[in-house]
């Protein structure tokens, strides 16, 4: 009889959740990734850890900026996939308009968020979601294996 195979199981991990469309809402987005990310063995100050903390609160500014509709919350979706080694970041707001790459000046003080979302992750775009509004998405390829218990 012949010796049966292991199989590797695909993990994916998934934190979701809701924020008010404020500048105090955004902070939260950035800090409860943070820990999330901590929880899922990518500690602090680590170009994984840091790197995904730094595009979730540029999205999360982006969806409080320039996709706030009053009274109307925007939502923050991370997941993990053990098996591609990637963490896929979407923020969803109930505002119509895209997102664009702005080309600002040397002096102007904003802009520049999307450049750096661009420079940082594998791939981004923008897509419809359920109910009015768009997802902008991310998707970061981990530079190192996460750290186990």
């Amino acid at each position: 009889m012949p010796a049966p195979h292991a199989h590797s199981l695909a993990t994916t991990r998934v934190f979701a959740q809701r924020f008010s469309a404020t500048r105090r809402g955004a902070r939260l987005a950035r800090l409860l990734a943070s820990l999330q990310l901590v929880e899922w063995g990518h500690a602090r100050g680590t170009d994984d850890h840091d790197t995904v903390t730094l595009v979730v609160a540029e999205l999360a500014a982006n969806a409080v900026l320039h996709g706030r509709v009053p009274s109307r919350d925007f939502a923050l979706l991370l997941r993990h996939e053990d098996d591609m080694q990637v963490i896929r970041i979407e923020v969803s707001d109930t505002h119509p308009a895209r997102p664009a790459c702005a080309q600002p000046g040397e002096e102007e003080e904003y802009g520049r968020g999307l450049l750096l979302v661009d420079a940082l992750v594998a791939r981004w775009g923008v897509c419809d979601r359920l109910g009015p509004g768009k997802t902008v998405w991310a998707e970061y390829v981990l530079t190192a294996p996460r750290a186990r218990c």
